[in-house]
């Protein structure tokens, strides 16, 4: 996947993240009113409004590091393709002085040239030479 995809999805979870926080944190906060009303008869005296909003904070603190994250996925730079062209070598023929060789040895010579590689059974086999001679 490419950054700007992750750095959208990441977006939207943090957002459902933050959505859900606010919806969980009002309805846990009229919960604490009013058991503590019942209980205390004062809201801001009771301990686990502390808590309840101790808590808010940590959800929305994560959700917005995943906000910060999506946001540098989503701006930065995305990643520049390498690519790697092979370069092949050109052969360079050598010119081989055949002057020194024999018409036999030229015939060889030019089979073994045509075929790349030649079994010598196949040789005797296309020159007509015998063994010996081979």
């Amino acid at each position: 996947m490419e950054n700007k995809n992750i750095g959208w999805f990441l977006l939207i979870v943090s957002i459902l993240i933050m959505i859900f926080t606010f919806f969980y944190s009002n309805a846990l906060d009229d919960a604490v009113r009013t058991s503590c009303f019942l209980q205390h008869g004062d809201v801001q005296s009771c301990e686990m409004f502390d808590s309840v909003t101790k808590q808010t904070y940590f959800a929305l603190a994560i959700a917005g590091i995943l906000v910060i994250v999506s946001l540098f996925l989503l701006f930065s730079k995305p990643n520049e393709r390498i690519v790697v062209k092979k370069i092949k070598e050109k052969k360079v023929q050598k010119k081989i002085d055949l002057s020194g060789f024999r018409r036999e040895e030229k015939q060889v010579y030019a089979l073994v040239k045509e075929n790349g590689a030649m079994f010598q059974a196949d040789l005797i086999e296309k020159t007509g030479f015998s063994k010996a001679r081979m």
